[in-house]
């Protein structure tokens, strides 16, 4: 190779390695097996609190409590003792939602109605910890 070639790209493929290694997250992903269950209940829920406030169409309001479904159980997936994982808390499923739910509202509406999504994204999460609180292993 070319010496000017080797001294430009050698140098970077070192630094990108060693960023590569240290940033990544140090734990795996933490959904758990109920991902699928979460976001279809998400999606239902942000479609029917759409639906009453009258806001937004059905996709883009499937698209908010699906992706909130999905971050209430990665979220919920974080926590490591049996008791804490069968028993959900409800303040941070209303977090994980709300959270989400604007985010996606920001991306798919251009930054408007972001309380609406964040609505949207606590009811997806209320749903979820009404729905499976206790009743999972």
């Amino acid at each position: 190779m070319n010496k000017i070639f080797k001294r430009a790209l050698i140098p970077n493929l070192m630094a990108a390695s060693l960023m590569g290694v240290s940033l990544f997250p140090a734990q795996p992903a933490s959904a758990d097996e109920y991902i699928l269950q979460d976001t279809v209940i998400g999606a239902g829920a942000g479609i029917l609190s759409g639906a009453i406030r009258g806001r937004g169409n059905v996709v883009r309001n499937a698209a908010k409590g699906a992706t909130a479904g999905a971050a209430v159980n990665t979220v919920h997936g974080t926590r490591r003792q049996p008791q804490n994982r069968r028993n959900r808390n409800l303040v941070q499923d209303l977090a994980a939602g709300a959270a989400t739910g604007a985010a996606t509202s920001a991306i798919l509406n251009g930054g408007k109605d972001v309380v609406g999504g964040a609505i949207d994204g606590a009811v997806a999460g209320a749903a979820i910890n009404i729905l499976t609180n206790g009743k999972r292993q």
